[in-house]
């Protein structure tokens, strides 16, 4: 087998999937890209047995074939070379693989691609179109909220779920939680499903930057989505999730609207006088005038910063992680956020102050005890 491509454009197609590749040194041959070419096309994969992504594009062939290669060395001697056609020869029955790029050979050996794990495809599926744009917003807003618990492997992924009137995700560690709901995006029938954690950060990093749609296909057990040459393939997490929305307060009538800028900087900087296990900052609210502060008794360190506020409710003090806050506040992206709160003892809820009609985004922290000093 021979086929002959540009060295940028393998080099492209093969950094775009090569996250999903494993590093099992149980199975080996998951260590390699499945190179597969039928009538001048080459699909390349990658898979750890529960992601897969694959990628296709022209090249020059004449016959067709397949081939696992091992991917580091592959990316490696590519990122070296300059940009020029590069010619693969393949021995059928050694597996061995022979590159040839202007004055340049490279030997190396390959296995045999019927060995390779067979990628999944899509059967019984039902699926909806979403901008590339639209699903990496969604992707960033609720990833961090994303439990690292295995023993709770339902809150490791992001719930998506579907109705005619909307699409929701919603993520939560059991400290925080994040939904992000388009109005503007409807699928046909109502259904719910878990997308695991490594799978979002591929589709995050590998999203073009251009506004293409993605197509997103889901049967019982796994997840397709497609855009432009790339198909990536999740195994869902099998678990039910968690009532998310029994979580969230309905009642609260303290509202406090400040710059999201000032607020993320005062907690930086508070934050680095909190004691190092709890991160924690009280926040009390008086009239217009938020005061943060924290303490480290264990060192006598303590900082204190006041910023003026819009506020409509009763007095009250508040404890929250800051950590947590900080990271909710660095993923919303207007100048003015809302937090409403009931009790001290209650979640408090974030928002942006002003929402577009088609996005609506809600983060919940929980509160931490706070400390009794005066």
């Amino acid at each position: 087998m021979k086929f002959i491509v540009s060295t940028s454009t393998l080099l492209k197609q093969l950094q775009a999937i090569s996250g999903a590749l494993s590093s099992n040194t149980v199975l080996p041959i998951l260590e390699n890209f499945l190179f597969e070419i039928n009538n001048g096309v080459l699909t390349v994969s990658a898979t750890d047995l529960q992601t897969s992504m694959t990628t296709s594009l022209q090249v020059e062939a004449k016959e067709n074939g397949k081939i696992a290669i091992p991917s580091r060395i592959l990316l490696d001697t590519l990122k070296t070379l300059p940009e020029q056609p590069v010619t693969f020869t393949i021995d059928n029955n050694t597996f061995a693989v022979e590159i040839n790029a202007g004055d340049g050979k490279y030997k190396l050996s390959g296995e045999n691609g019927d060995d390779f794990p067979k990628i999944p495809v899509v059967e019984n599926a039902n699926s909806f179109i979403m901008s590339a744009s639209v699903l990496a917003e969604a992707i960033s807003k609720t990833l961090f909220a994303v439990s690292n618990d295995e023993l709770r492997p339902a809150m490791t992924g992001v719930f998506c779920q579907l109705s005619p009137a909307s699409v929701t995700f919603v993520a939560t560690d059991a400290h925080k939680l994040v939904r992000y709901r388009r109005n503007d995006i409807k699928a046909e029938n109502a259904a719910s499903f878990i997308i695991p954690k490594k799978a979002l950060n591929l589709l995050k990093s590998s999203l073009p930057s251009e506004d293409v749609s993605v197509q997103i296909d889901y049967n019982s057990t796994s997840a397709f989505f497609k855009f432009n040459t790339v198909s990536l393939i999740c195994r869902l997490i099998d678990e039910r999730y968690p009532d998310y929305e029994a979580v969230i307060p309905q009642n609260n009538p303290n509202r406090l609207t400040i710059d999201r800028g000032q607020l993320l900087s005062s907690l930086k900087r508070v934050v680095i006088y909190a004691n190092k296990t709890t991160h924690q900052v009280r926040l009390k609210i008086q009239g217009s005038e938020l005061n943060i502060s924290s303490e480290d008794l264990d060192f006598a360190n303590e900082a204190y910063e006041r910023l003026t506020c819009q506020y409509d409710g009763e007095d009250m003090e508040i404890g929250f992680n800051a950590r947590f806050l900080i990271e909710m506040l660095n993923n919303l992206d207007t100048n003015e956020v809302m937090l409403e709160m009931s009790t001290p003892n209650r979640a408090g809820i974030l928002f942006p102050s002003q929402q577009d009609e088609s996005e609506d985004v809600l983060m919940l922290v929980m509160p931490v005890m706070l400390n009794t000093y005066a």
